[in-house]
């Protein structure tokens, strides 16, 4: 994993002058890429790198140069590939040679060879530009479902492009401005963000699954693969058998690394799977894995049930580290340190996030660096496989527009009223809603439950699920940390989007189709624990802590949230008990305090300025 940048200018020939600005952004990248540094200049580009070297740290390095019959072509790329012996293989056999064994290498022999047709070919994370000196010619790409960020923007004839935000906003063309689009994406849509945008103005994102030219005819942009629905012929136990040689190989694939890797373990079903599956893949060939878990100080002394979070982790971590043969390292973060992390989260995002489940996880990470420089992680299998309370509640099930964020009214009460007066939240989140569903592709014979749960994972892939991925990677790769989710697997979601609704629930059990198909992988208290989200604290400490900051933040004339929110409204936030969640299932009322706080440290520490345009 890496952080990679660059600016493109076809009508500028750059000279030394520009080095203190490539360096500089460079700078922005370090923690993405503590190892090793590269920047590649010439006449009209520079593409720049900063390495973190999981796979042939001596040979990997970039900028990566190759001649391939008579083109001279230059890659940076952050990300992993994971059927890279296979890809390899492949290009022997048609004349390639390597000089190392990293994916780089491959990747861009890869792309000499079959071009934007590669794309196709690749099962991983990745996000990657390839630049062509003799004809002027940047490619650019992104992986299926958006792991690996790449944002960009343009500034008259200059392309520019980075793995963060924060290092576009370190060249002297990018500016920290927001417009109307800005603000509404913030207050209505965060910490989530519409596909594409970045934010701030004239910032962008390449989508997931999107590839783009630049080159003297300009911009462009397209889909090269989106989910397609297609009849499920499958028997259930069909079914199971394919999910399981998936989830297996998939995890498989994302164990290779040259350095020391590790798993997340939180005692819920996918975590352990991935730890169950690594560890008998570490215990054959004669290592110990390394796995960690997380918990708060005090938490099972405040640890409240809920319909959403119906017990704790700390019994299913023990039951899980008495099963595996690893080792276990277990991170207790204290409440109280929760709330000077989240604005160091905010600069890890660029953006305000997910108040204390942003943070606690960058501090829960800072630990994992200490032992390992790669985690894998179960992220995205309640997406997938239909684990999420709005997939089988049918209450929440059957409500209009998107079942994470359904605060839509109560957020607009926190508006100045001179933009409430500008700002429709209603109908831009309602258009981004109907447009992601028109968009799905569902087979016009699927109706009922089967429709609307498709219509859900269209909607989860495209929206909640880019929230998630986006933390992951912006509070890991702050450390230095890779984190892969074997679960991400296209593979994986392209069958699960054709299996029938009943086969997901089987006999009414969350993700039942998993559990079924993975059967001999856990003890059955862990395989058939009900879900449990990722933990937040329950200490009370947390919530009198960040409501006084807030306070501190009211008392303060000049602080720049009073610029968009009104004082009333956040005073009576401080006083209530609203059980009407800001954002997902776990930001409710002491994560909606910290959310603002984070907001406010945003537009401070970013010297955000707001464009009425």
């Amino acid at each position: 994993m890496c952080g990679i940048a660059g600016e493109i200018n076809l009508q500028e020939n750059f000279a030394e002058a520009k080095l203190p600005t490539w360096w500089a952004m460079q700078a922005t990248l370090k923690r993405r890429g503590p190892d090793q540094e590269g920047l590649f200049w010439d006449g009209h580009a520079a593409l720049i790198h900063a390495r973190l070297a999981v796979v042939d740290v001596a040979k990997g390095r970039q900028p990566m140069h190759l001649d391939w019959q008579g083109r001279h072509l230059v890659l940076v790329y952050n990300g992993e590939i994971y059927n890279t012996e296979e890809l390899r293989q492949e290009l022997l056999a048609v004349g390639h040679d390597f000089r190392g064994h990293s994916d780089t290498e491959v990747l861009l022999h890869g792309f000499a060879e079959w071009g934007e047709d590669l794309l196709l070919r690749l099962n991983g994370i990745f996000a990657f530009a390839v630049w062509e000196p003799a004809v002027g010619r940047l490619f650019l790409a992104r992986d299926r479902f958006g792991v690996k960020p790449l944002f960009y923007a343009m500034r008259g004839d200059t392309l520019l492009f980075a793995s963060e935000i924060k290092t576009l906003l370190a060249h002297p063309q990018v500016k920290p401005q927001i417009d109307r689009r800005g603000l509404t994406e913030v207050l209505y849509m965060g910490p989530g963000r519409t596909p594409g945008c970045g934010v701030f103005l004239g910032v962008r994102e390449l989508p997931a699954a999107c590839m783009a030219v630049y080159d003297a005819a300009g911009w462009r942009e397209q889909t090269y693969w989106r989910l397609h629905d297609a009849p499920c012929h499958d028997s259930f136990a069909e079914a199971a058998a394919k999910v399981r040689h998936l989830v297996e190989d998939a995890i498989k694939r994302q164990l290779v690394s040259d350095v020391l890797l590790g798993c997340f373990l939180s005692g819920g079903l996918d975590s352990s799977l991935i730890a169950a599956v690594a560890d008998k893949y570490y215990t054959a060939s004669g290592r110990r894995l390394k796995t960690f878990s997380v918990t708060y100080r005090d938490n099972e002394r405040y640890f409240k049930r809920s319909k959403f979070q119906p017990n704790s982790d700390e019994e299913f971590i023990r039951r899980m580290n008495k099963y595996l043969n690893a080792e276990n390292h277990l991170v207790v973060l204290e409440s109280e340190a929760l709330a000077p992390a989240l604005f160091e989260a905010v600069e890890a995002r660029d953006l305000p996030g997910m108040a204390d489940v942003d943070s606690s996880l960058l501090l829960f990470c800072r630990e994992i660096k200490k032992e390992v420089t790669v985690a894998l992680s179960g992220e995205c299998a309640d997406e997938i496989f239909g684990g999420y309370p709005w997939y089988r509640d049918p209450e929440i099930r059957a409500k209009y527009g998107f079942p994470w964020a359904q605060s839509t009214a109560w957020r607009s009460e926190f508006l100045r009223s001179e933009l409430a007066e500008q700002i429709d939240g209603e109908a831009y989140i309602n258009a981004a809603y109907e447009k992601t569903l028109a968009e799905a592709d569902i087979l016009t014979e699927c109706a009922g439950d089967n429709r609307r749960v498709k219509e859900m994972m269209a909607l989860n892939l495209t929206w909640f699920m880019q929230t998630l991925l986006d933390r992951k990677d912006r509070m890991s790769m702050w450390s230095g940390l890779e984190v892969r989710v074997p679960f991400c697997d296209w593979r994986i979601a392209e069958y699960l989007y054709t299996v029938p609704w009943a086969f997901k629930d089987w006999q009414e059990h969350e993700k039942g189709l998993l559990r079924e198909a993975m059967r001999g992988w856990l003890p059955d208290e862990v395989l058939w624990r009900k879900k449990s989200p990722y933990p937040k604290t329950h200490n009370p400490v947390y919530l009198a802590v960040v409501s006084e900051m807030l306070r501190q933040v009211l008392a303060d004339r000049n602080a720049p949230l009073l610029d968009f929110c009104r004082r009333e409204a956040l005073e009576q936030l401080l006083d209530s008990d609203v059980q009407t969640p800001w954002y997902g299932q776990l930001m409710l009322t002491p994560q909606t305090i910290a959310y603002f706080l984070q907001v406010n440290h945003w537009l401070k520490h970013y010297h955000i300025e707001y464009v009425d345009a």
